[in-house]
This record gives C-alpha cells, sequence and structure tokens, in this order.
C-alpha cells in the first residue's frame, strides 16, 4: 500500500488512552487521516508514499489544541499592559475595537494569529470575537482547524452597532459556516453573565442546542465579577448560569477561576468543560483557577492562551510551561500538575473540551492526521531523558519544524506555505503604527 505521507525516526508520542510512547516512531497517513502508528525496526524498508518525512530523531506528536483564543487581537499586542480587567476592558480594548475594527483589519489580525499559532504547532483553536465571519475566511485560507464563535454582548459592538441584532447576527453566522469546511465548526461566544442579559443568554444557548453547537462563555473570570453577580442575582456565577439552563456537556466556560467547591461539583454533574489560560488570568491578576480541584472532580479542562491582548503570545508551549508550575507553587506542592497531565490539557483534553476528540487530540489511526514535528536538535532540548517533561518544560514553539493538518502540509521545515507571512507581517504592522499615532 501506498501513503501520501510518511513519517519516521522520530519519537512519538502519542497520547492515546494508553499514553503510548514509540522510541523509533512511524506515523502513516492517507489523505487526511492517520492510518497507522507504530514502531519500526531500523532495518525495515520505509512503506511507499508520495512524501517521506524524516523526523531526525526529533518529536512526532498531535497538533496542540487552543481552547481560547480571541484571534483578530494581535492587532492589540502590548497595547494596554500593566492593568486590571475592568480598566483595561474599559478604557483600552472596547474603545480600541470600536475605533480600529473592521472585516479587514479583523482578516488581517487573524492571519497574524493564524501564522504565529501554526509556526508555534498549534493546530486547532477555539475562538470568539465579533466580525467572525472574516476571522473563518483568514482560517479557512490559512488551514487551521477552528471551532469559532460569534460574539455576544449586550452592548453596541463591531459589527453588531445595535445590540438587539446580536443573537440575529451570531445564528446567521452559525448557519453561513456550518457546512462550508470540515475543518471549520461554527459556536456562539457570549462574553459574560455580566455583559449579557438574562435572555441574551438563554437565546444564544437555544441557537447552540438547536444545531448541537458549542456554547462559550467567560464566566468566574474575576472577584470583582463575582461580587456584581453575588449583588444582582444574589448567587455565584456558576450558580447563576446553571440556574438559567448554561451549563451543560456543550458549554465551555472561559477562566473559572473564582469557583467554590459547590461550583466545581455543579460543572462536573453539568459535564461542563472549562478552558483554563494561566497566563492571561496571571497578566491582568484574575486569580489562579482551581484546576487540580477540578480535574479531581472529574471535569475536563483544556489550555488556552487568551487574546494576544492580555498574553501577549499565541504559544501553547509556554501556556503548559506556566500551567504546569503557576498551579505547583500556589498549592506548594511540586507533583500537582504534571507534565502528562499538562500535556493532555494541550492535546486530548483540548479537543474534548471543544467537542473534538473523536477526531484530534491523540495519534490514533483513523482520526485526523493533525501532527506535528519538534526538531530537538537544540541546545536546550539535548539531552532527553523523558520527552513528555521536556514538551512541558523546555520546548519552545519556535522549535516546532513541520506542521500537518488533516494531512495537509501546513509547515515544512519551518517554512509556513499557507500564508504569505512577509506580506502579512508588514500589513499588521502598518496597522499598529496606526492605532499607536491615532491612540
Amino acid at each position: 500500500m501506498s501513503y501520501d505521507i510518511v513519517i519516521h525516526n522520530g519519537v512519538v508520542i502519542t497520547v492515546n488512552s494508553d499514553f503510548d510512547i514509540i522510541e523509533n516512531g512511524m506515523v502513516c497517513i492517507t489523505q487526511e487521516k492517520l492510518e497507522r502508528i507504530e514502531a519500526r525496526a531500523d532495518d525495515t524498508p520505509l512503506p511507499e508514499a508520495e512524501q517521506i518525512i524524516d523526523a531526525k530523531g526529533g518529536i512526532i506528536m498531535p497538533g496542540l489544541v487552543n481552547t481560547h483564543t480571541h484571534l483578530p487581537m494581535t492587532l492589540f499586542r502590548g497595547l494596554a499592559d500593566d492593568l486590571p480587567l475592568a480598566v483595561w476592558l474599559g478604557e483600552f480594548i472596547f474603545p480600541c475595537e470600536a475605533k480600529y475594527l473592521t472585516p479587514e483589519t479583523v482578516r488581517l489580525g487573524t492571519l497574524l494569529a493564524c501564522a504565529e499559532m501554526i509556526l508555534s504547532g498549534t493546530t486547532t483553536c477555539c475562538d470568539g470575537y465579533f466580525f467572525e465571519n472574516d476571522v473563518a475566511s483568514a482560517l479557512y485560507i490559512s488551514g487551521i482547524r477552528g471551532v469559532l464563535g460569534q460574539g455576544v454582548i449586550d452592548f453596541p459592538a463591531p459589527g453588531v452597532p445595535d445590540p438587539s441584532n446580536n443573537i440575529r447576527t451570531a445564528a446567521g453566522f452559525v448557519e453561513k459556516w456550518q457546512d462550508v469546511s470540515p475543518l471549520i465548526t461554527p459556536s456562539i461566544f457570549c462574553h459574560s453573565p455580566y455583559t449579557c442579559s438574562e435572555e441574551t443568554l438563554k437565546k444564544a444557548k437555544a441557537a447552540c442546542d438547536s444545531k448541537g453547537l458549542l456554547f462559550q462563555i467567560h464566566a468566574a473570570e474575576t472577584k470583582n465579577e463575582v461580587n456584581r453577580i453575588q449583588t444582582e442575582q444574589h448567587t455565584t456565577p456558576i450558580k447563576y448560569l446553571d440556574k438559567i439552563g448554561m451549563l451543560d456537556q456543550n458549554t465551555l466556560i472561559v477562566h473559572g477561576i473564582w469557583l467554590d467547591s459547590d461550583d466545581i461539583e455543579i460543572i462536573a454533574k453539568r459535564r461542563s468543560k472549562v478552558s483554563h489560560n494561566p497566563q492571561s488570568n496571571m497578566k491582568l491578576a484574575s486569580g489562579i483557577a482551581p484546576v487540580s480541584g477540578l480535574l479531581r472532580a472529574g471535569v475536563t479542562v483544556g489550555l488556552g492562551t487568551d487574546g494576544c491582548a492580555s498574553n501577549n503570545d499565541l504559544d501553547l508551549f509556554r501556556e503548559m510551561d506556566t500551567a504546569a508550575k503557576v498551579h505547583k507553587v500556589n498549592l506548594l506542592d511540586p507533583t500537582v500538575m504534571d507534565a502528562r497531565t499538562v500535556l493532555k490539557m494541550a492535546t486530548i483534553d483540548g479537543a474534548k473540551a471543544i467537542g473534538l476528540d473523536k477526531d484530534i487530540g491523540s495519534l490514533e489511526a483513523g482520526k485526523q492526521a493533525d501532527v506535528i514535528i519538534i526538531d530537538t536538535e537544540k541546545p536546550h532540548l539535548v539531552p532527553m531523558y523523558h520527552p513528555v517533561s521536556h514538551i512541558v518544560y523546555a520546548v519552545q514553539g519556535s522549535d516546532v519544524r513541520d506542521v500537518i493538518v488533516a494531512g495537509r502540509i501546513l509547515v515544512s521545515d519551518r517554512k509556513l506555505l499557507t500564508i504569505d507571512l512577509e506580506d502579512t507581517l508588514k500589513i499588521t504592522g502598518a496597522i499598529g503604527k496606526n492605532i499607536i499615532k491615532r491612540a
């Protein structure tokens, strides 16, 4: 049998249910799917294939899954740092979005984000923003996989100047993109329980439920949010969302920092998922999410970067390193959030959090061929005793050499093949100069 792509001569980290690690592994791809993942003896001839990729002793692993992004916010990277969330949003981000976001700037900012993610090994993202049609168009060009949510908020927003049209706009986005590409899954993203009314939240969730799609929402992100919901609703954000029917297996709670034990029990009971964004949470001083408690309760937790305005990058390898360390020091326990747990959050558990675990997140025959190769011939990666530990604590996004999504090569030997990187950097750099000039 001849394959489209055969990858060999690398350590394969499968992240399957047994977490198999294959020292001298081989991965065979036909069209968009994984066909064989197995060990190969040195004296065994390689199968026939249109393309043979030598991993040169590197790591072959599933592409990373970023469970929370605001992709066009690459345009605001570093614009308003070192500020509390309320000030950051109210005095800088919301005004900048209103002033500078257009379909074209959103498209260009998304292309920049896609380039950054692909080059650093992310093959799937879960996004929520405005002008999401233009986000989707950019993703379609880039070749990356995405669950994309049209943003909903009860205020005038970019592309939705009349808030009474917010659900209609979101439903229209879902209808437009539901069957366009197998790589793009539409969704609806409600900003938060304090910027969306109960009526808006219920309509958005019903729109998702009618199509079996993911519903996304920021929730329990800050102490101020908890205090506000307590004052207005006389309960916690999670209990409020549960009371009005927002929480089920198709709900992604983003941040989930200020959770009490009852909140965690509710999330687990409803089988809702959580996106953990440690670097953004730290930078905005929002707090440290009780991830170890969520995991003990059986809650699926994926890893996210948030937007570039509050991170300030989309490198999930850096996010893994932070996620592993911040909980150790917070709990004064070096055994919590071990490397294997964190790697799963960035791959199979991230895929599960956004409803794609049957297709991606691990290297298993029959799944989509979303594969990355890490070049380990770097001073900071030699010697390599434990490859999983290396991935979490030592690998950087810049160590990713090759990227494949659905059997299509997006990056070959560090060269991005689907986006004109030079042109994208030039244009988005000019947009940034215009923003700072007019700020």
